[in-house]
């Protein structure tokens, strides 16, 4: 995993940085698939696609020992596409002037015994049980994001963060705080242009021990892609996840609740639950996702989603998978599974697969 600075040298404009560390890291991971998907009402449509089981990105992370237990940190991680050579640039609506290279993560932190105070683009406390606890890592075909309905994001811009150390009996935490002050949220893509449209507070606090792992996320945040009078709309989150490995099998699920303050105010209530069956090389990875939204006027609408993957690991790094999946709109609804030609028939069902390798360096 870990490369000498005369390969990061190589990269040139990373260079000054890396000689300026202690010791530096550069890791990433390649997910190449082939993928089927039928929507009804839609053609078939078949692509090759990335991120079917883990997400494909290029990271950089470093550390620098101050002395007396205090340490220096960065890590920089770019999503990359290795289907057509280009990186997941995100350019901010209605902004020329930057773009987010390092769209995954970009962060600088001090840490010591007390723990880890962290600055930049991170992932949100929320967002964590929703990965975490899904066996199927929230990507690809199988990731439960696909049954979302109110789903706002996944990392913020201009974070503060504090995380708890890693020695107190287990339990483990976050805490941040954020702003989309004239950048990217994360969540939208739209640009703030009040320094409170933006705004993000959020925590995450759970106990580990043995083969058991549970978890509270909470999120706070001002939806400045739902500007609504000249105010952008509030989201409320609160989430709960939990794991058991029981040797032969791994089980896991959350349950998410979101409340969005519209003119009619919506409500979304998420379930996930899956597993992980290994034996041997291989592994069988099986799970069920439920989203219900309903608004305070008017009729609900849920969708459901069962999923499954055989993953056969070449190595430690290296895998091939496959992985199948039917999404069914059981209201009104037209949601559709990833790489779809377009939105089901009102009610409908969209059933897709992938077969991919996996690699991590």
């Amino acid at each position: 995993m870990k490369k000498s600075l005369l390969a990061l040298a190589v990269l040139g404009a990373y260079a000054g940085v890396a000689s300026a560390q202690s010791s530096v890291t550069l890791y990433g991971t390649l997910d190449v698939a082939g993928k089927y998907v039928k929507a009804d009402g839609q053609d078939r449509r078949l692509s090759e696609s990335t991120d079917g089981i883990n997400s494909s990105q290029l990271g950089f992370r470093g550390v620098e020992d101050l002395g007396g237990g205090l340490k220096a940190g960065f890590t920089l991680l770019a999503g990359v596409n290795p289907n057509n050579g280009t990186s997941n640039v995100a350019t901010p609506s209605g902004s020329t002037l930057h773009s987010q290279f390092f769209n995954r993560r970009s962060t600088v932190s001090l840490f010591g015994n007390w723990g880890e105070v962290r600055l930049g683009r991170d992932y949100t406390p929320d967002f964590w049980n929703l990965t975490i606890f899904d066996a199927f890592g929230t990507n690809g075909l199988g990731s439960s994001l696909n049954v979302r309905q109110l789903y706002a994001g996944t990392r913020r811009d201009n974070s503060i963060g504090y995380f708890l150390p890693s020695n107190i009996g287990g339990f483990y935490g976050q805490v941040m705080t954020a702003s989309a002050y004239g950048t990217n949220n994360g969540g939208g893509g739209q640009t703030a242009t009040l320094d409170r449209f933006g705004r993000y507070f959020g925590g995450r606090f759970g106990f580990a021990a043995g083969p058991f792992d549970v978890a509270l996320g909470l999120g706070d945040q001002r939806r400045n892609d739902l500007i609504v009078g000249g105010s952008a709309r509030k989201q409320q989150t609160w989430n709960i996840g939990g794991a058991w490995d029981f040797g032969v099998a791994k089980v896991m699920g959350y349950y998410d609740h979101e409340k969005l303050d519209t003119p009619v105010e919506l409500k979304e209530d998420n379930w996930s639950i899956s597993g992980v069956l290994p034996f041997g090389q291989s592994e069988v990875h099986l799970g069920y996702d439920y989203s219900k939204l309903k608004p305070s006027s008017g009729s609900s609408s849920a969708l459901d989603q069962f999923k499954a993957t055989y993953q056969y690991n070449l190595s430690k790094r290296t895998a091939l998978y496959a992985t199948a999946s039917r999404l069914s709109n059981k209201d009104k609804t037209t949601v559709a599974l990833p790489g779809a030609a377009g939105p089901t028939s009102v009610s409908g069902k969209s059933s897709g697969a992938e077969f991919g390798l996996r690699h991590f360096f």
